[in-house]
């Protein structure tokens, strides 16, 4: 799987959220990024809501990705990705979220859904079929076409097209539930 390596690189965040003290699958997640060609920026572990907001009003990422190791990602993820879409200026940026999103035996279908409602572009929840490997193939799918949007861009150098804003706008390529047990 080589991913997206021959398309335009994307400026992407990677960050947990901010009662996720685990640290290892960000460091994945920015491995996995950096060899197929991003441009990543790591906001680490136990990261608050404002710093993320910030970190993606100055830095101006491509794609936002949110992981969950605890179980609380339905939750932290939820409230985070409300306030995203709330921010003018990020309120089309596309933000994907993965890994364990819930500690119970809910529905994860359900929590799929919600999440997607909320305005993540694409949901990869760990407790789905598929597998580790299933989930890279669909992830990479993922950032194949998000870069496939990428363009040259006047002043930041470019710039991600993505037809809408807010929530309610969906993202072009089909939203996704994967397995994120890889991603």
């Amino acid at each position: 799987m080589n991913g997206t390596a021959s398309a335009p690189r994307l400026r992407v965040v990677v960050s947990g959220l901010s009662s996720d003290a685990h640290l290892w699958n960000l460091v994945f997640l920015q491995l996995l990024l950096e060899e197929r060609g991003h441009d990543v920026s790591n906001l680490g572990n136990v990261t608050p809501d404002a710093t993320i907001i910030g970190a993606c009003r100055s830095r101006r990422p491509d794609l936002l990705v949110i992981s969950s190791v605890n179980g609380h990602g339905r939750l932290d993820g939820l409230r985070l990705v409300r306030a995203l879409r709330a921010t003018s200026e990020l309120a089309a940026l596309p933000v994907v979220i993965g890994g364990k999103l819930g500690v119970d035996d809910r529905d994860h279908a359900e929590v799929t859904a919600q999440l997607a409602a909320a305005g993540y572009d694409a949901v990869f929840d760990d407790a789905d079929e598929g597998g580790p490997d299933a989930a890279l193939a669909r992830f990479d799918d993922f950032l194949g076409a998000l870069a496939a949007l990428h363009r040259p861009g006047p002043a930041a150098g470019h710039a991600v097209t993505r037809p809408g804003a807010g929530p309610a706008t969906a993202f072009p390529a089909p939203r996704l539930a994967v397995p994120a047990g890889a991603v």
